[in-house]
């Protein structure tokens, strides 16, 4: 039996020049801070690896260095294929100043491409990003001049409009889970989410590349329960244990919250209520539209406080409230916890939650944005200087 246990110097170390990185986390939560700091310690040490692709969903740090901001080092990114850049700053500001290459996706779409590499499939056919900048037809999801690849073709099928996302070879995966033996097997029970990790840990294994896991115990072979485990050792490359709490918090805002991981049920009337102003008076009108027995997507920003209104005057149990992200159910979390639910009924996979979405399973769904034009024509990607996302 192999012990797959090691240190993250090691595993950062079989990490090469120009390998293609993608990363587990979720705004603030489920982020493998300790893998980040230790690629970011060797990269600054050593000045390698160099000029890395990393490939991510939706942001994952706290807008002010932590996770994926601790890779803004010149020199060790390459390129970034991303679904939001806010959350990383310096990053964004490299690709507006043409230093890397850079792609705007859909976060579903990426979520969803997890699979697609996994399954050796070339990519993805979409509707979503039609007619957007994320079309070929103006611009391809392409943030700035230097980065000249195509990786979205406009196809027809059957007489319909379709967009290909091209699928890119994952060599190294980062993941994170709670429990893991030294074989391997992972499971999640004190996660807030699952994400992609499964998939993002199956894209890089079946491209003959390494999975490393952050986990916050090491446990017996066989202690976890096959059905507990969320990723199979046979995936599995490297075991990293975070041996420093505040290197494994659910979120950046909160250490641990067995609310938000399932762990235990609280009761809803403790649930903290929103202040009365502009955001609250926003929330309540949306909450007007909230349709009984249906099931409804609530954005990051101002849609989160939605949840907390419906949660106020008793409308939870009468509709289901969820994220992209994987949140089925309860009282969805707002601030640093956005993503999670209190009393959630499910957390299922964030690729499985966008086929939801996809599919048409939603009955409505309250989203942010920063500017809105007289015929709703919507921007939440770039304003004020920034690349948002």
């Amino acid at each position: 039996m192999k012990d797959k246990t090691t240190t993250t110097e090691q595993a950062m170390a079989l990490i090469r020049d120009g390998d293609v990185v993608t990363t587990t986390g979720f705004v603030q939560s489920c982020i493998p801070e300790m893998l980040h700091a230790a690629l970011e310690k060797r990269f600054v040490n050593e000045g390698a690896p160099r000029d890395l692709t990393l490939i991510m969903c939706a942001g994952a740090g706290d807008s002010k260095g932590l996770g994926t901001g601790r890779l803004h080092h010149d020199g060790l990114l390459r390129r970034v294929i991303a679904g939001n850049f806010g959350r990383m700053p310096k990053v964004a500001q490299a690709a507006q100043e043409n230093k890397i290459c850079g792609y705007n996706l859909p976060q579903g779409v990426i979520s969803q491409l997890y699979r697609a590499c996994a399954a050796g499939q070339p990519g993805l056919f979409s509707k979503v990003g039609l007619h957007t900048y994320v079309d070929p037809r103006h611009g391809g999801g392409k943030v700035n001049s230097v980065t000249e690849e195509d990786i979205v073709k406009h196809v027809e099928v059957d007489g319909e409009d379709w967009l290909f996302y091209k699928a890119t070879k994952i060599d190294v995966a980062f993941i994170r889970g709670t429990s893991a033996d030294r074989s391997g097997n992972i499971s999640m029970e004190r996660e807030a989410l699952t994400l992609d990790c499964l998939a993002q840990a199956m894209a890089a294994h079946n491209n003959g590349g390494i999975v490393i896991a952050q986990v916050e115990r090491i446990v017996e072979d066989g202690s976890i329960k096959p059905k507990d485990v969320k990723i199979p050792g046979l995936l599995v490359d490297c075991v990293c244990l975070a041996d420093d709490p505040d290197m494994h918090r659910m979120n950046y805002g909160v250490q641990h919250n067995p609310a938000l991981s399932g762990e235990i049920r609280v009761p809803v009337e403790g649930i903290a209520k929103m202040p009365l102003d502009q955001r609250k008076i926003i929330a309540r009108r949306a909450a007007f539209e909230l349709p009984p027995n249906g099931a409804v997507n609530l954005g990051v920003g101002a849609p989160d406080g939605v949840a907390a209104v419906a949660n106020e005057e008793k409308a939870t149990p009468y509709i289901t409230l969820t994220t992209e992200a994987g949140a089925v159910g309860g009282v969805l979390a707002g601030g640093s916890s956005f993503g999670s639910s209190a009393n959630a009924d499910a957390i299922i996979d964030q690729n499985q939650m966008f086929d939801f979405y996809d599919g048409g399973g939603l009955d409505l769904t309250c989203l942010g944005m920063a500017e809105c034009d007289a015929e709703g024509s919507v921007n939440a990607s770039r304003f004020g200087g920034r690349l948002n996302g």
